[in-house]
């Protein structure tokens, strides 16, 4: 069995007569390494397992005299702290996560499946390290000052000779649309007014979906409502977008700006 299934099912509460794991008292010789032993086996410093007690994310040692001792079952939780710390978690969450599986209202093989599932990529587009000719290639084109003008405008840093790309289909979009004659600058505040709005939206959509998750009665799985969402969400956002950009176009033309707007004119 893991280490996070053992866990899952202990319940780590202060005691009148030293550490108290699984719901009773540990027995005195099951407690037999000293804080530096601890801290030897596990790797964690013996100033940090003194700040995860004060923080109760870790049960009392058993004390013989003025000496403290510790057992297996807190191996065992410094693990799965380290594992919470690993997945992003913060000192309050972890003590959060940890009182509720101590209480025994939450699993937590359950919860690192959740977990996983909410941590999964929505896009296909992840940062990666290009040289200058990938870069030339995923932009379309290669032409003077493009390079500083990606790093200045666009989500890249140069790396020595390499280039770190945040966001490669983002860049491929903007070769696109400077070909088509939007050049970059205005390009990446499009993108930069997106972002700002989005952020917004998806924010204000997750809690709306958390409370409905949250709400009594409601039978649906938290999984389920993610899975939706993920399959769903990105066709709605592009339909709703589309139908805005109708709407917003629409008015520019019944307004009469349109007709103001300058062209240019057609070579003979």
């Amino acid at each position: 069995m893991s280490t996070l299934a053992l866990v899952a099912g202990t319940s780590l509460v202060a005691g009148t007569s030293g550490a108290v794991v699984d719901g009773t008292a540990m027995a005195e010789d099951e407690a037999t390494r000293t804080i530096d032993d601890l801290a030897s086996e596990t790797g964690v410093p013996s100033r940090t397992i003194r700040f995860y007690q004060q923080k109760g994310l870790l049960s009392p040692p058993v004390m013989k005299g003025r000496v403290a001792f510790y057992g297996g079952k807190h191996i065992e939780r410094l693990e799965l702290v380290a594992k919470l710390q690993d997945r992003g978690l913060r000192i309050e969450a972890i003590r959060e996560l940890i009182k509720r599986l101590d209480e025994g209202t939450l699993d937590v093989n359950d919860w690192l499946g959740l977990d996983a599932q909410l941590s999964q990529p929505w896009a296909d587009d992840q940062p990666r390290t290009m040289s200058e000719a990938e870069l030339y290639a995923l932009y379309g084109k290669k032409r003077a000052g493009l390079l500083t003008d990606l790093t200045r405008h666009a989500k890249v840093e140069r790396k020595g000779d390499t280039f770190l790309v945040g966001s490669p289909s983002l860049i491929a979009i903007a070769g696109k649309l400077e070909a088509a004659g939007v050049d970059l600058e205005l390009s990446t505040k499009a993108s930069d007014l997106l972002v700002k709005h989005l952020s917004k939206a998806t924010k204000e959509l997750t809690e709306l979906f958390v409370a409905h998750a949250s709400a009594e009665g409601v039978s649906v799985e938290p999984t389920v409502l993610i899975e939706s969402l993920r399959a769903l969400g990105p066709e709605a956002v592009r339909m709703i977008f589309a139908q805005q950009m109708e709407l917003s176009l629409r008015e520019l033309v019944e307004s009469g700006r349109a007709a103001k707007l300058p062209r240019k004119k057609k070579k003979s």
